[in-house]
């Protein structure tokens, strides 16, 4: 952190990422370089890290999404959410089917939904680029922000379903179950908003609340709903998601974009510990003994599997080619990826479980470094060819640039801008 830190201003917008870096240092310091990291911190050792950084970027971009703007500029998220999505998610499991035969049908459901979140924060040169056009910065913004939290119950569900293939005779308990873990989620998500939010509202109107101390409440907010939920039985990730969602639309942008600060900022700092962690304890193990349809898999996931669907779903809104392929391939996994298979790991029995995790640690890997290299060439190479485009494109280069919308402001992209 430190060594990046002193640096950041002079990386910031180069192919050189934070996400490279600090995977880099936790292979290097990890038990399979220097083993500065024991062996004794496995997978199990790192969930819990995850998955608080992920319950708290759940709610933090689910509260960040502004209203106002989503009004005006909701058509290039809805169609990579409401189209490009379920797409991809389809094309990913039928072509691991195809690859991997020994993977049940759900069990390449899993692995497909597995990848299909994107991590905005991996490619924060493009989404923060004022040169861009606002739709499609807002439009890759939004889809990073709401898709990990929409295919967290697409998840759970794909695991029951692959576990109901191994033990048919269990299928109404793990379906009961199922509903029971997201209902449980969902309620508690709307409490806990509901109560923070009326909480907040009398304090503002009162003058009560220090602007300092008002950082603290969104963090509390998903704390109280992560950890109830997943203490009664349900989805802590669900729940963190639905508070975040209900709270921003109960207290207005304005104050979640006064008290959020804190959050983003521990976010970012245990993003990066995130990927640090993945590059020292799951990284070693996870591209041992690779074979080629694991990579293949890898490379498709990145390109075709993503850049197909996002071209489809764009198809009538009257994007160029190129607006469709830089769209399509800046689509990185991270964050939500990784937290996703270490709760397999933790909580799931698959058969085809050393599969899923191996393809999902590649891809991530291709991934941080393709991504972060590829981020400001091309964006420049894009920003010139949208220079000639004439008017009238939905993503048009006269597009006027508008307030983020559910950006995943980390720590190193923050002290890059002071």
């Amino acid at each position: 952190l430190l060594a990046y830190a002193a640096v950041s201003r002079r990386l910031s917008g180069s192919p050189i990422t934070p996400a490279i870096l600090f995977v880099g240092f936790g292979y290097l310091l990890g038990t399979e370089v220097f083993e500065v990291i024991g062996d004794g911190v496995g997978a199990n050792r790192i969930r819990l890290l995850a998955e608080v950084t992920l319950a708290l970027v759940l709610f933090t971009d689910a509260s960040a999404l502004d209203s106002r703007v989503l009004k005006t500029e909701a058509g290039l998220p809805a169609r990579l959410l409401g189209i490009g999505l379920p797409l991809t998610i389809l094309l990913g499991s039928l072509i691991a089917i195809w690859l991997f035969p020994a993977l049940g049908v759900f069990e390449a459901v899993v692995l497909a939904v597995l990848l299909a979140p994107t991590d905005a924060a991996l490619g924060q040169t493009v989404v923060a680029d004022r040169r861009l056009p606002s739709k499609l910065r807002q439009g890759l913004n939004v889809e990073s922000g709401l898709n990990d939290g929409v295919c967290v119950p697409l998840l759970f569900a794909a695991v029951a379903f692959s576990e109901l293939e191994e033990q048919p005779t269990f299928e109404g308990e793990i379906l009961v179950d199922l509903v029971k873990e997201v209902g449980i989620a969902v309620g508690v998500g709307v409490v806990v908003a509901g109560a923070v939010a009326m909480l907040v509202t009398a304090s503002k109107r009162r003058r009560w609340m220090d602007d300092n101390w008002g950082q603290v409440v969104p963090l509390a907010a998903a704390a109280i709903a992560y950890t109830a939920t997943d203490e009664i039985g349900g989805s802590g990730f669900i729940a963190a998601f639905v508070a975040g969602l209900l709270f921003g639309r109960l207290v207005g942008s304005e104050v979640v974009h006064g008290t959020t600060r804190l959050m983003e900022e521990l976010g970012g700092v245990l993003s990066a510990f995130t990927f640090f962690a993945f590059g020292a304890v799951v990284l070693g193990t996870g591209i041992i003994d690779l074979d080629p349809s694991t990579i293949v898999y890898a490379v498709l996931s990145l390109t075709l599997i993503r850049m197909v669907p996002v071209a489809i779903s764009l198809l009538g809104s009257g994007a160029a080619l190129p607006t469709m392929t830089f769209a399509g391939w800046f689509g990185p996994r991270g964050l939500a990826t990784i937290v996703f298979m270490l709760t397999i790991v933790e909580q799931a029995n698959l058969p085809g479980e050393d599969r899923i995790v191996q393809v999902a640690t590649v891809t991530v890997l291709l991934s941080v470094i393709a991504h972060g290299i590829t981020a400001p060439v091309l964006t420049d190479r894009y920003v010139k060819w949208l220079s000639g485009r004439p008017e009238g494109s939905v993503v048009a280069a006269h597009d006027s640039p508008a307030p983020a919308v559910a950006t995943r402001r980390s720590l190193w992209h923050r002290a890059a801008q002071r």
